[in-house]
């Protein structure tokens, strides 16, 4: 298989593959190719794409590859189809978030003493979004739920890995929970945005 025609296959099984995406390897596996030639493909693949100024890209995503649109293209894509899940994460959800992204595996009451209020409500919606799971049970007391995030998440956010998580340059604390709280919905947004932003698009709960 000549290099064009490789790239062209590669190309439609990130498009057959759809949101779950496909790992190198198993592209490789497919192909028949070594898995080392395939990444640089993909890779080229993404250069051109982005180059040509493409109405989609090749991302890394999760361990994987797949198709995804151009960010600075969402207010046309959200005309054809209103997405609620690019809107309805209320300040709440997204603190509960930051707190159970960048301390997973925690629990409820855990959480709650972070925040200082309840998160029934707010752990309830993440869960109903997949965008955190049950991972297990503590061994505290009770064995309370432990929550973590989802591949959903990586998804949602962009993030190859958990390990790709912006780390704030504040001190631990209330300010320190704002900065991730403001980090994860920048990742929404695609841009930089004030606290002030933050109320004013953010739904309260």
């Amino acid at each position: 298989m000549n290099y064009s025609t490789l790239k062209s296959v590669l190309e439609g099984l990130l498009f057959v593959s759809g949101d779950e995406g496909i790992s190198a390897k198993t592209a490789a596996e497919v192909v028949e190719t070594d898995i080392e030639v395939v990444k640089d493909v993909l890779k080229d693949l993404q250069k051109e794409m982005s180059k040509k100024n493409r109405g989609i890209r090749v991302a890394e995503v999760a361990g994987g590859y797949r198709l995804t649109t151009v960010i600075e293209h969402a207010p046309y894509f959200e005309k054809l189809a209103y997405s609620p899940s690019r809107s309805s994460l209320s300040q709440s959800s997204l603190e509960t978030l930051a707190i159970i992204a960048y301390r997973q595996p925690i629990t409820r009451i855990e959480i709650e003493e972070i925040r200082g209020v309840k998160a029934d409500r707010a752990i309830h919606r993440l869960v109903s979004k997949d965008l955190i799971e049950d991972k297990g049970r503590s061994d505290a007391v009770g064995r309370p739920i432990l929550y973590g995030t989802t591949k959903s998440f990586l998804d949602y956010f962009g993030l190859a890995s958990i390990q790709s998580l912006p780390e704030p340059s504040v001190a631990d604390g209330d300010d320190e929970l704002e900065e991730r709280t403001k980090m994860l919905f920048d990742r929404i947004e695609g841009r930089q945005l004030s606290m002030e932003d933050l109320d004013r698009e953010l739904d309260s709960e």
